[in-house]
């Protein structure tokens, strides 16, 4: 298993001269808690997340500092705080340094940039390119569908969770409507979160549509789509 079969291939990302607003409301309406930062090359320069917005002149909840602690940091804190709270474009707010993982990485070596770095989600590269996204529900995911005698996912189980994707894209209602898709031996686990059961039903009939599927495993949720966060990742 690598992470190109743990991750998320459809991300929600945003440009770095977005505004704040735009990045308040791409999260809202995704119901996600943060997303790449991606340039006009498919680079992933940044991360942005509920945390980098929480402290705003907007809401009264910029940080006032002691005095003595901008003192001694030479001024650069208070500045650094004046930025996070009145700047406009994502590129200021936004967290910078961008910890990747490239698509072959093993899920130890991803397990272990979340663990060093404390993140709940890491990009998923390769060349350097965003391909997807994994988050510590996709691990958990991934958990659940194996067991200690299944096999990792043959070269011909990749191939066909691309066509499944595909497949599954096409039913363009929303961008959120699957969170995962993982193939073992041929059986597909579908899992997400959508907003009726006949969405839910036809990400089933999608799947099972792709030549190639033994069986599809639904595991996507129905849940009322104005629950704050539900498709968090």
């Amino acid at each position: 298993m690598k992470a190109i079969d743990l991750m998320t291939p459809r991300v929600i990302t945003i440009a770095p001269d977005a505004t704040v607003a735009e990045a308040a409301r791409t999260m809202l309406e995704n119901k996600i808690s943060g997303m790449p930062v991606v340039d006009a090359a498919g680079t992933v320069v940044g991360i942005i997340s509920e945390g980098d917005l929480l402290r705003r002149v907007e809401l009264g909840t910029e940080r006032h500092r002691s005095w003595w602690l901008g003192l001694v940091s030479g001024g650069t804190l208070p500045a650094e705080d004046f930025i996070k709270s009145h700047a406009r474009k994502v590129a200021d707010v936004m967290t910078g340094h961008v910890t990747t993982v490239d698509e072959n990485a093993s899920p130890e070596e991803v397990v272990r940039v979340m663990e060093t770095r404390r993140i709940k989600r890491v990009p998923v590269v390769r060349g350097g390119a965003l391909v997807g996204i994994i988050s510590r529900a996709n691990l958990l995911r991934a958990l659940a569908s194996v067991s200690p005698e299944t096999p990792a996912a043959a070269s011909d189980d990749r191939a066909l969770k691309e066509r499944v994707t595909a497949a599954v894209q096409e039913l363009n209602w929303d961008s959120r409507s699957h969170d995962a898709i993982i193939v073992r031996n041929g059986v597909v686990q579908l899992w997400g979160f959508v907003s009726s059961g006949s969405q839910r039903d036809a990400l089933r009939v999608a799947a099972e549509g792709v030549p190639g599927v033994k069986a599809v495993e639904n595991n996507i949720q129905v849940v009322d789509a104005a629950e704050s966060g539900a498709w968090g990742l």
